[in-house]
């Protein structure tokens, strides 16, 4: 069983990877029992996570194949991409992983000064990413590191979803737009009311998770895009981790 390792910044990020993985026949582990003897470290074994009840507990989502076996974890922000890396890598134990990935958003940053500053601290671990956004470096594991929305510019992961939307589902998104832009105009919202809003990637959000149960398809037309997407730097079918 070949396995890998993918680490994200949050929770949709974990989804998105999911769906890239699933046409590969990757399914999503529901028992433990199922789970691959190298993950096993990976599941928590205490309740709360540090004595914290509200605290959502840390499980990664694991996917299995008949060849196959992935953990994704999310970091629940970018400041602890590169410590959940070493982290687990240790526990793991390197040499007994095919390869490992990050995914992360460019923000407004570019992607590549997102990236030289993610290698550059990724080095001081002893991960050596290679010089590009989106190849895959050989070695045991192999490492490679995607940049959203596309390795080249600045934006998140909101940012392909929208641009998913814009050539699957035209109408529907110009109906979020035109409810989030008329909500934000309400004099009877106050500065912490905006707060979210107001953050870099505040609309684009606001714009995906309007009524989600109808919206649906905004998220579900990411799954195209990003495959194309990630296919075309080499963190798809012929070097995926």
């Amino acid at each position: 069983m070949r396995c890998g390792y993918v680490v994200v910044e949050g929770p949709h990020d974990v989804e998105l990877v999911y769906r890239l993985l699933s046409p590969y026949g990757l399914k999503r582990v529901r028992y433990l029992s199922d789970l691959d003897p190298l993950f096993a470290p990976l599941v928590p074994r205490d309740y709360p996570p540090d004595d914290d009840l509200q605290k959502r507990m840390p499980v990664p989502l694991f996917l299995q194949s008949g060849t196959d076996a992935i953990a994704v974890h999310s970091a629940f922000g970018d400041s602890r991409l590169i410590e959940i890396v070493e982290e687990n890598a240790a526990m793991l134990g390197r040499g007994a992983m095919s390869g490992v990935g990050l995914l992360l958003d460019a923000d407004r940053q570019t992607s590549a000064t997102r990236y030289a500053k993610l290698r550059s601290d990724m080095a001081a671990k002893g991960f050596a990413l290679d010089p590009i956004p989106g190849q895959v470096a050989p070695g045991k594991p192999r490492l490679g590191a995607f940049v959203l929305p596309d390795n080249r510019t600045t934006g998140t992961l909101e940012d392909l979803l929208l641009e998913s939307a814009q050539a699957i589902y035209p109408a529907l998104l110009a109906s979020a737009q035109e409810h989030v832009d008329r909500a934000a105009q309400d004099s009877g919202l106050t500065r912490n009311d905006l707060a979210d809003f107001k953050q870099p990637a505040g609309r684009n959000k606001a714009i995906i998770h309007r009524a989600p149960r109808r919206n649906r398809p905004l998220v579900d037309g990411a799954e195209a895009t990003g495959r194309r997407s990630l296919e075309n730097r080499r963190l798809g079918r012929q070097d995926r981790l």
